[in-house]
């Protein structure tokens, strides 16, 4: 009888603190996870860089520790599938692979200046038109034309074919493949403001506008699709297929699987990042939300809502590392249940601007309603409730804009773990949430994608079996006293914004 050997999809979750490995069996289970952390460059005041080395260096690490934690020959790995950080930007040399800068973090602010050059000049409407994007420095077409005013005859580089741009992904697929492959997938092409989300190809027209030469952009495929196998000199011993690539947010839409039109979730980690699945038709939105591509499989794209929360988890951590009010998360939990007064502190966390609804990025941070009778329990609770706020103002416009009756919100992320803040969001936001019993799905998701692709798995609908429901959460305010909170807090945003714009 011959012996069946058993077989693994490894993934790999790229984050702006580090990277991960992450081992899944067949039953969807964890064999093993590690991580290892990355330190970023910050410059300037709102500037955040990383060394393009470190992120694979970091890549490299955590995959051989995975494997030997795991007892895991590199020949059992049936795919690997890559979940990453999204819009941070890489420009290396075509030929020699050196990055001629260092990689521009996705949250960074240094090339604001160019996105409000392209404001003023008027192109708004043709960018949000053809990508579904506002016109931010958030994104990576801003940062591409930063390298190349910034770095010493960089444009005269690009224009004669020798560089290459990249999100994270495309950077870990080129080092992997050894030079081999430059591409990408639909979801990261989408986060970039060059590529289109209806024709499904990079614009020309945009191309031309922002000065970027085609040739230097990656192949397009979609999220779940065979684009590259490993080198062979790798850690695999032989040619691994790439099953999946997807950008990190909508990595954990497919893990919780928020699959059907009207799903939402959300993703409680530095930032807050709400997805909202409309299916096979775009939804644009009037309101500040973003459209854009939440995964393809198959010919047809699957299109989101999106709504990004600069400042979530970043706003706890500033209440340890700042203030020195809370040791761990679960002091922040005590510290929320503890308070006693009436809800009338509001923070408004805008450390790097606010991101939807607003995208304000001059407007910094506020507190109001602090009184003699204010403590520390009191502010932290309601830094917690900031986060919820923020994500209650988006959900309401996804309701509004969207034809789905939106009654549940999926949560995951590390923030997700405090009780109190997933009862407040479910409160003031009248939704229920359920929340993952992983606290991370986004690995999971980059793992079903890739397993999907090689036959490791069949279809999406037979993976509910492996995702178990997770704790829920259900309103339990009346309608006048969530009138009342959500009416201080947008009174408490608008006195930020007001307060920002006399000080300029």
């Amino acid at each position: 009888m011959a012996i069946t050997r058993p077989e693994y999809i490894l993934a790999i979750d790229q984050g702006t603190t580090g990277t991960r490995a992450v081992i899944f069996n067949h039953n969807a289970r964890r064999v093993t996870s590690t991580a290892i952390p990355m330190t970023s460059i910050v410059p300037h005041t709102g500037w955040l860089e990383q060394r393009p080395l470190d992120i694979w260096r970091t890549a490299q690490t955590a995959i051989a520790d995975a494997l030997i934690n795991a007892g895991i020959r590199g020949d059992e790995i049936k795919a690997i599938g890559i979940a990453n950080q999204r819009e941070t930007t890489l420009i290396w040399n075509r030929h020699t692979g050196q990055p001629i800068y260092n990689a521009i973090g996705w949250s960074s602010t240094q090339s604001q200046s160019i996105a409000d050059a392209w404001h003023n000049a008027g192109h708004d409407e043709l960018i949000r038109a053809k990508t579904g994007l506002p016109v931010s420095a958030y994104f990576s077409a801003t940062k591409i034309r930063w390298i190349l005013d910034h770095v010493p005859g960089a444009q005269a580089q690009a224009e004669a074919g020798d560089l290459v741009f990249g999100t994270v992904d495309t950077w870990l697929v080129w080092q992997l493949t050894d030079g081999e492959v430059h591409a990408t997938d639909a979801s990261n092409a989408a986060r970039t403001m060059l590529y289109n989300i209806h024709t499904q190809a990079w614009d020309a027209e945009l191309l031309a506008l922002f000065n970027i030469p085609a040739a230097m952009l990656p192949q397009v495929h979609t999220s779940s699709d065979v684009i590259a196998h490993t080198n062979p000199m790798q850690f695999f011993g032989g040619r691994v297929p790439i099953a999946s690539v997807i950008g990190d947010q909508n990595a954990s839409l497919v893990g919780q699987l928020a699959l059907e039109p009207g799903t939402i979730k959300n993703t409680y980690g530095a930032g807050a990042f709400l997805l909202m699945n409309t299916g096979h038709e775009p939804v644009m939105s009037d309101n500040q939300l973003v459209t854009t591509i939440a995964y393809q499989v198959g010919d047809r794209p699957t299109y989101a809502l999106e709504g990004s929360i600069f400042s979530a988890g970043s706003a706890v951590q500033w209440l340890h590392d700042r203030l020195g009010l809370i040791e761990t998360q679960l002091d922040a939990w005590q510290a929320a249940e503890a308070s006693e007064n009436a809800d009338e502190v509001y923070v408004v966390p805008a450390f790097n601007g606010l991101g939807a609804p607003y995208w304000d990025p001059q407007v910094r941070g506020a507190v109001f309603g602090m009184t003699r009778g204010t403590g520390k329990n009191d502010f932290i609770k309601a830094t917690l409730q900031s986060i919820a706020y923020q994500t209650a103002d988006i959900l309401a416009i996804m309701k509004a804009e969207s034809k789905y009756d939106v009654i549940k919100m999926k949560a995951d992320g590390t923030v997700s773990r405090n009780p109190y803040l997933m009862q407040f969001q479910a409160d003031v936001a009248d939704i229920q949430v359920e929340r993952s019993i992983d606290e991370d799905t986004t690995p999971l998701g980059a793992a079903f994608l890739a397993g999907l692709t090689v036959g490791y798995w069949q279809d999406l609908s037979d993976l509910e079996q492996y995702v178990p429901q997770g704790r829920q959460f259900t309103a339990s305010l009346t309608a006048e006293r969530r009138a009342t909170l959500l009416t201080g807090w947008r009174n408490a945003v608008r006195a930020t914004q007001f307060f920002s714009s006399e000080s300029e």
